[in-house]
This record gives structure tokens, C-alpha cells and sequence, in this order.
């Protein structure tokens, strides 16, 4: 007897976040033992690389989808470092503005050479075909919210 669909889906739902939870998790060591960095701080990076322009600290911590605070934190240590810089905005004072420097972007780009070749280490059993495939079937998975039904 087969399985109603919607046991189905929780159990593709289940096996997504395993794959997703793995392959961070693999990520996460990877970027800390072979770069003594963090997946927060590659992915403030990452989306400052992304952006081109500098960010306000509001504007990365909606893209990064966490709070001020953590945002913040993160900052403050890629400062430290050197990798990025705040500016006061001239208009406003309360907005600060964030870029990276020519160190953090040569920081970045080398970790992002790096982390790519670890993902396609990860990923290396699915074929061109699959990923097209796999492509096709994440756009149809966009979950229906109850705003979408509305």
C-alpha cells in the first residue's frame, strides 16, 4: 500500500533539510579549518561582494535574513580585520554604511574560489542533466503560503 502524498512531501521535506543541514554543517568545518573563518562571516562578505556598492547595516541584515545584532557582531570582527568598512551616511546619521575594502575583496574572492570547489566536491554525483532537472523541480517546490492563498 503506498503512502498518502502528503507523507510524500514530509518525507522529501525531511530529506531536503538533511541534504541542507549536511552539506552547511561540511561548509561550516570546511570554511574553519581550512580558512579560520565562519559561514556568518563568508556570508556578510559574500553579500557585499554581491551588492557592489556599499550596504546599509539594515539593508545587509535583511538580505542575510538576521538581525541587527547579529549583523553587527559579525561587522564588527570583518572591521577589525580589515575586510570591510563603515561609513556615517551624509544625509542621516543614524545610517552606517558598509563596503568592503581591496583587502576584503581579495579575502573574499580567494575564500569564494575556495568554497566553490568544496561545493562541487560536495556535489560532484549529479550530473549537467541532473542539475537541470533539479533545477526544474526546486522552482516548482516554492512552498504556497497562506498569503498566497488569500
Amino acid at each position: 500500500m503506498t503512502e498518502p502524498l502528503s507523507k510524500e512531501r514530509l518525507k522529501l521535506w525531511i530529506r531536503l533539510l538533511r541534504v541542507t543541514r549536511t552539506a552547511e554543517a561540511e561548509l561550516r568545518e570546511f570554511l574553519r579549518t581550512e580558512h579560520d573563518t565562519t559561514l556568518p562571516r563568508f556570508d556578510v562578505l559574500a553579500a557585499l561582494r554581491r551588492a557592489g556598492t556599499p550596504l546599509t547595516m539594515s539593508e545587509l541584515s535583511r538580505l542575510l535574513l538576521v538581525s541587527n545584532g547579529n549583523t553587527t557582531t559579525v561587522v564588527d570582527r570583518l572591521e577589525a580585520d580589515g575586510y570591510v568598512a563603515r561609513t556615517q551616511s551624509d544625509s542621516d546619521r543614524r545610517i552606517v554604511h558598509v563596503a568592503l575594502t581591496p583587502a576584503g575583496r581579495r579575502h573574499f574572492d580567494a575564500l569564494a574560489r575556495d568554497h566553490e570547489a568544496r561545493v562541487d566536491e560536495l556535489f560532484a554525483g549529479v550530473s549537467a542533466g541532473d542539475l537541470t532537472q533539479l533545477e526544474d523541480l526546486l522552482h516548482r517546490l516554492q512552498p504556497t503560503t497562506k498569503k498566497d492563498l488569500v
